[in-house]
């Protein structure tokens, strides 16, 4: 059995221009203790991440704690975004087609394809051990999406106020088993506009 906890990253500075170097707000690196507060009873033997510094800064403390090295990997990075913005028109119009993207932005799909490229290469030279992943909102829901095609939009629109979020993959091979969701702090997702209704029903955020 080889278990994967994929961590979401704790809370952005949204307004903060570049994607890849966005850093934490002071809440959310307060917030990133109680990622390594999680994992101190359990047992970890590597820890992998997007290179978005968002998601190291999330996971550094607990690598710290176990004495590891974070190893970053391009193909773990989140979605990148186009022209369209973040609202629910462009998250439904997203869900709807996997293959969609905007002017100069990433499908779903094409995101999905590399994070399930390196996640299956992680399972084959750690089997039997267990992982930490850094990851994204999209890009943890792509891989969702992957092993369950039932999960869609609203099921991401779930999840996306969590941050940071963990959630736990046991796997036989390079097959999943069993999904446990942990931890998460809620915090208002304010890189997008609501003034669109969401996916699905409208109750439902």
């Amino acid at each position: 059995m080889t278990r994967i906890y994929f961590v979401r990253h704790a809370q952005p500075q949204h307004d903060f221009g570049d994607d890849r170097t966005r850093p934490l707000t002071s809440q959310g690196i307060k917030d990133s203790e109680a990622v390594l507060e999680f994992f101190r009873d359990k047992r970890v033997d590597r820890f992998y991440c997007s290179p978005y510094k968002r998601s190291v800064d999330t996971i550094k403390s607990a690598a710290e704690y176990f004495g590891c090295k974070i190893i970053t990997d391009e193909r773990l990075r989140e979605r990148e975004k186009g022209e369209g913005g973040n609202n629910y028109g462009m998250f439904k119009k997203r869900w709807e087609d996997l293959d969609y993207h905007e002017e100069n932005g990433e499908s779903i799909l094409a995101g999905q394809r590399r994070n399930i490229e390196v996640l299956n290469e992680i399972l084959t030279e750690n089997d039997g051990k267990n992982i930490v992943i850094g990851t994204h909102g999209t890009a943890l829901s792509s891989i969702l999406n992957y092993y369950n095609p039932a999960f869609g939009c609203e099921d991401f629109l779930r999840i996306i106020d969590w941050t940071p979020y963990i959630l736990e993959m046991d796997f036989e091979h390079q097959r999943p088993v069993k999904i446990t969701e942990h931890m998460h702090i809620e915090k208002e997702f304010t890189g997008s506009s609501r003034a669109d209704k969401p996916c699905g029903n409208p109750e439902n955020k």
